[in-house]
């Protein structure tokens, strides 16, 4: 197989990693989670944003993101990685999947998480970040599932079955 099997895209929160991980098993491919290698390659995302600035992490994400496409398995994008729009046009040709979440499902997540684009603006600022990304999210995705209530290993076998149904 070339080229990734699935792509997950969606908002902070809403469970990329974690149904990533379980498509992945699931398919007997490899996980790539395009945060994870830039936290191995680079240090930890709120520190490139505290030193260097988003711009900065933007370009490593970027990088990340493109090297992991050439993968195949299950890859997992960073929730703003659909702003870059060399990302969005390497997503066109591939299954893509767009994880939605409600604001009352994310906040219980998001507390003490740390995540630098919410540090300090809490469930507001990822209503406004989410909002602002949900076109972009909509223009990549071939299809959405929402993980606000139903049980992870539910939604993993939907979007398993969706991936034999499309002969993906």
């Amino acid at each position: 197989m070339t080229g990734p099997r699935v792509v997950f895209v969606g908002p902070m929160g809403a469970g990329k990693t974690r149904l990533g991980k379980r498509v992945a098993a699931s398919l007997g491919v490899p996980f790539v989670d395009t945060d994870r290698v830039i936290v191995t390659q680079h240090g930890p995302i709120a520190e490139i944003f505290d030193t260097h600035g988003e711009e900065r992490f933007r370009a490593l994400e970027r990088e990340a993101v493109s090297e992991a496409l050439q993968t195949a398995g299950v890859i997992s994008l960073g929730g703003g990685a659909v702003l870059d729009a060399g990302t969005r046009a390497d997503l066109a040709p591939l299954p893509v999947v767009w994880l939605t979440i409600t604001p009352e499902a994310v906040a219980a997540r998001l507390v003490g998480s740390g995540r630098p684009l919410v540090r300090d603006g809490g469930l507001e600022a990822w209503q406004r970040i989410a909002e602002s990304r949900r076109p972009l999210y909509a223009e990549v995705a071939d299809v959405e599932f929402d993980t606000s209530r139903r049980p992870i290993d539910h939604i993993a076998r939907d979007i398993v079955a969706w991936l034999e149904t499309e002969d993906r």
